[in-house]
């Protein structure tokens, strides 16, 4: 269990404390939805944590089994409702693969990394609403 301390600082402005560590995170409203944009909105957030995930659970299978990935590369693109109610409707995963990374990888071992990405514990966690398309660039 993890520990995490939020507060509203006002202007749409919101600062998390991570218990563990006492790393700080600054999240600030969209410029489309009333705020500044001047850091991660929530639901940058999310798209956030959905990547670092599968990255992260990639890694982890990464060093259990000897595979190199270092260098994989990945831009997670979010995309909003355009109608209420406002939420997160899609979230589009682009993993960029360096040469040497993927030469090094055999077809089967690909398919295991894609499956690692596709059920990290916070793709499972996301409601079924929210769209979720990974591809990988081998």
């Amino acid at each position: 269990m993890v520990d995490i301390y939020m507060r509203y600082d006002g202007g749409l402005h919101c600062s998390a404390t991570h218990g563990p560590s006492s790393v700080l995170l600054a999240t600030d409203a969209p410029r489309d939805n009333q705020g500044k944009g001047e850091s991660f909105s929530p639901t940058d957030l999310l798209a956030t944590s959905l990547g670092t995930c599968m990255l992260t659970t990639m890694g982890i299978a990464a060093r259990k089994h000897g595979w190199n990935i270092d260098g994989i590369e990945l831009h997670v693109k979010k995309e909003m409702t355009q109608q209420p109610p406002r939420r997160v409707e899609r979230l589009i995963a682009r993993f960029s693969v360096p040469a040497a990374v993927a030469g090094g990888l055999d077809a089967e071992t690909k398919s295991k990394l894609e499956h690692i990405a596709h059920t990290c514990p916070v793709a499972l966690s996301l409601h079924q609403t929210v769209a979720v398309d990974a591809s990988f660039d081998w």
